[in-house]
């Protein structure tokens, strides 16, 4: 078996709307094709002892031991790859229950598709679970360990903390989207100007010199004795010699902690003895030049959480132990608590396996035990020196318990310091008694704190305190994402995407929005180049300077990665036609109409999906969406459009020379169709289709009809602000027009413009795509026949794999389906097609370019025109 090709979705995409995160793998089964696991003599309970946790897969079953069942009955290799990659994931704490296996049209060769819960781990199980498989087919020996360990620390490595994703699950139960920003804990919450961002517990609100003050112990410590804390009498020191005169004036036991540390590192406690400190010294210094010298406070570790000044949760931390049973040694003491089902690797659980690392190695030796010591009967080992969660801690609520005194205490902390979100440690006997009174004290204030002992303690109640830390940011009623209009279809994508967000930032937004020709900021390109995709989208939803984003989503990107937002405002379908047809499984119309309908799946239950009436495959589309609906169509009287209105419906068509808009049973007229630039005089069919689209987007977007009517007067086409879409340079002469239209669909509408004309002579620049279907070029060929009196082939640049003269063959095959005797001329460089076409151009004459490199041919266009102008000033 071998993966041929493997896709990472990022977003909503034609495999799983519901399912934003899978990978798609296309996977050759070669020899396995016709091989069935019932056929293959004990794969089975090879499969079944490898990985008894698939009694929990379902599948197609829809009950426990699902999958086992259909296995025993009899399945395909590529169905158990995709439930082995699952399983693999699960085994590393990553939670994944989507998958399906569909066949494509190619013999022996499927699509598998499972959940991922990181990028790099999805990938890595996919090639593991295909070797995995191999392996119990041939009853080989597998090391499924080092596949699990390395699929948990790529979950180390990737993975958003607890903490940072306690609070990112609060802000999506609140329909507040958010964006991962880096590999680490870098989140941004919401989009465009509502962003806020987070890094651990650290926000966006988060005062820089309160991080610093936090981070210097011995400052924190000052200002809060001088505030009445009580903190433990202490110095720092930078060498042996002061270390000494500390332990003289403070007296044994005492705590020794790096300056600058943090997480518990390099810190020791109850240092009884001068040899004690040196070696606690030794470790701080390991961390920070400064070292703290403190008295050993005898009692419990308590955390205290304050979030936005008010005193959110306590919790009693204790650090890794095990209990002595007077058989057991600590080594196997250890092992049976690391048994525990709540304890994982690293954050995968709410607690961590405690590890022998070299402070227990430490502990041990200073109690001359070792780890094959058997423990008295009750008696308890304490195995770390701190009792941070990360290091095998266990955590109890204590948040109902704490002292009025102790909850004033901790809000003026985060007062005095300046945090919005702030971690108090606290040794004392009793947290129900006022500190002063139980002679505990304050050791440290954390400027990013673990939220891990709070949301799920090891006993006592779970505390959502994740929920403030969203109330602190976004207050209830305050915005936190942007409107979105996304356009998707075959034609017409980047012009209706163009005229939107002319009407949109007419209205006084900041307007972002992508397109085929690059990404806009307000106007401004900021990217060059086909921005069609995911990345696009989040350039745009990144941009803190943005209100409004009105995004074209094309094919390509939402097959390569999905969508790059979860739910949008508005969904526009302009039409469905026969394009890239061929291409990554996409065989038929209706397998593209799929593809085009993720964008109106995406569509919010109160917004807009805004379909095309006149198109069969885009009106089907409306039975599938939990939205509202609006229609647009050329015919006023199209049956659907009146069905439509009679319910309440909204649409848009047009109607005696009037893009109008029907709602209820009244017609809001916009403006006379004449009167818009964009349709040239009522000429450009498929542009009236665009404006109807466009302005429907804009009315469900609560744009005024007067803005929108203005909009659409001043928006007019040029190469400048919509190139390669309609430019049209009239010469003293003839005419000439640059389109970008590569697919027949475009071509058929362009023609319908030609055809308008009353040019004496039609010359078209045409080339054939290198990755599309012979059929599609043949009807290309075809098509330019009908339309065009002499026809210049070019060739594209990229031939996408293709061999230029065969696509020439297919071109002319369709020609000649017209006129065998049509003039053609083979010029394969686009620009030197576009100077012939242009030198030889006759009065009276339209010359349409069909262009890849549309940047250039404008620019040599308007070159030939100046040169031109120039000289019939001469004449």
């Amino acid at each position: 078996m071998e993966i041929v090709d493997l896709r990472i979705m990022r977003g909503p995409n034609y495999w799983s709307v519901e399912h934003p995160k899978i990978i798609v793998i296309k996977l050759d089964l070669e020899n396995y094709k016709d091989t069935y696991t019932n056929e293959i003599p004990g794969f089975f309970l090879r499969l079944k002892k490898m990985f008894p946790g698939m009694q929990a897969h379902r599948s197609a079953e829809g009950v426990e031991g699902g999958f086992f069942k259909i296995v025993r009955r009899g399945t395909k290799l590529s169905h158990v790859v995709e439930h082995i990659a699952l399983e693999l994931q699960n085994l590393s704490g990553m939670d994944c229950g989507f998958g399906r296996t569909i066949p494509t049209s190619e013999e022996g060769i499927d699509n598998v598709i499972f959940s991922y819960s990181e990028e790099r781990a999805g990938e890595y199980a996919a090639y593991a679970a295909v070797k995995i498989t191999e392996a119990l087919v041939k009853d080989a020996r597998y090391n499924l360990k080092r596949d699990v360990d390395r699929l948990h620390q790529i979950r180390e490595d990737e993975h958003i903390g607890p903490s940072t994703y306690s609070i990112v699950a609060e802000a999506v139960s609140r329909g507040i989207p958010y964006i991962r920003l880096d590999r680490n804990s870098l989140i941004q919450l919401g989009y465009g100007v509502h962003q806020k961002r987070i890094q651990a517990t650290m926000t966006c609100r988060t005062a820089s010199f309160a991080v610093e003050l936090a981070g210097d112990k011995n400052a924190t410590k000052e200002m809060l004795a001088g505030a009445g804390i009580p903190v433990p009498r202490g110095t720092t020191v930078y060498n042996l010699e002061e270390l000494k005169a500390a332990t003289q004036e403070l007296g044994f036991p005492i705590v020794t902690k790096p300056l600058d540390g943090n997480h518990g590192k390099g810190a020791s406690i109850n240092l009884k003895n001068w040899k004690e400190a040196q070696k606690g010294f030794t470790e701080a210094v390991r961390y920070s030049p400064g070292v703290i010298v403190e008295q050993f406070i005898q009692g419990f570790d308590f955390r205290l959480l304050v979030i936005n000044k008010k005193f959110v949760a306590a919790a009693k931390r204790t650090p890794a132990m095990v209990t002595g049973d007077g058989e057991s040694t600590i080594q196997q003491l250890i092992e049976k608590v690391n048994k525990d089902p709540r304890r994982g690797v690293g954050h995968e659980k709410e607690l961590t396996q405690i590890r022998v690392d070299k402070f227990t190695r430490a502990i041990l030796k200073d109690k001359n035990l070792t780890l094959k010591s058997i423990l008295p009967a009750g008696k308890i080992l304490y195995l770390k020196s701190t009792a941070n969660i990360s290091t095998g801690g266990t955590a109890t609520d204590v948040t109902d318990i704490i002292d009025p005194y102790n909850v004033l205490m901790a809000e003026r902390i985060a007062g005095i310091i300046g945090l919005d979100i702030c971690g108090i440690d606290v040794m004392t006997t009793d947290i129900a008694i006022p500190l002063n009174e139980a002679r505990g004290a304050v050791l440290e204030v954390n400027a990013a704190p673990g939220f891990r002992m709070h949301i799920a303690p090891t006993e006592g109640l779970p505390r959502n305190v994740a929920e403030p830390v969203i109330n602190m940011l976004f207050p209830h009623g305050c915005p936190s994402s942007i409107p979105i209009i996304a356009i998707t279809g075959t034609n017409g994508k980047t012009t209706t995407t163009r005229l939107t967000a002319h009407i949109i930032k007419s209205n006084g937004y900041q307007v972002g929005f992508t397109t085929t020709d690059g990404i806009y900021i307000q106007d401004k390109m900021l990217e060059k180049g086909d921005t069609t995709g995911a990345k696009s989208t989040a350039f745009v939803l990144k941009d803190p300077t943005v209100n409004f984003a009105v995004l074209e989503c094309a094919r390509g990107g939402m097959l390569r990665s999905g969508l790059g937002f979860e739910q949008c405002d508005v969904g526009i379908v302009t039409n469905v036609a026969a394009d890239h047809l061929g291409l990554r499984d996409i065989n038929t119309l209706e397998d593209m109409a799929n593809v085009k309908a993720v964008v109106p799946k995406t569509v919010k239950p109160d917004g807009y999906a805004v379909l095309n009436a006149d198109d069969d495959l885009v009106y089907q589309m409306a039975k599938d969406l939990d939205c509202k609906i609006a229609f647009f169509s050329l015919d006023e009287k199209n049956p659907r459009i009146l069905k439509h209105i009679s319910k309440g419906g909204l649409a848009a068509v047009l109607e005696n020379g009037y893009i109008s808009i029907y709602k209820n049973s009244y017609k809001i007229r916009i403006d006379r169709v004449a009167d818009i630039p964009l349709t040239f005089g009522g000429r450009a069919r498929f542009n009236i289709e665009n404006v109807l689209a466009a302005t429907l987007a804009a009315y469900v977007s609560r744009i005024p009809v007067e803005d929108i009517k203005n909009s659409l007067r001043t928006f007019v086409p040029s190469a400048s602000k919509t190139p390669g879409r309609m430019n049209l340079f009239r010469f003293p002469h003839f005419e000439v027009l640059v389109d970008y239209a590569h697919n027949a669909a475009g071509l058929k509408a362009i023609g319908e413009f030609v055809n308008t004309s009353d040019a004496t002579r039609r010359i078209g620049i045409v080339a054939g795509v290198g990755d599309r279907r012979d059929e599609d070029t043949k009807e290309l060929g075809r098509l330019a026949a009908e339309i065009f009196d002499e026809i210049i082939i070019r060739q594209d640049k990229d031939l996408r794999g293709a061999v230029p003269e065969h696509i020439n063959q297919m071109l002319q095959a369709g020609i000649n389906l017209i006129d065998p005797d049509k003039h053609v001329i083979y010029i394969p460089q686009e620009m030197r097609a576009i100077a012939h076409a242009l030198e030889n151009a006759t009065r009276g004459s339209l010359i349409t370019i069909f262009s890849e490199d549309v940047t250039e041919a404008i620019k040599l266009v308007e070159n030939f025109k100046v040169i031109q102008d120039r000289r019939e000033l001469v004449d």
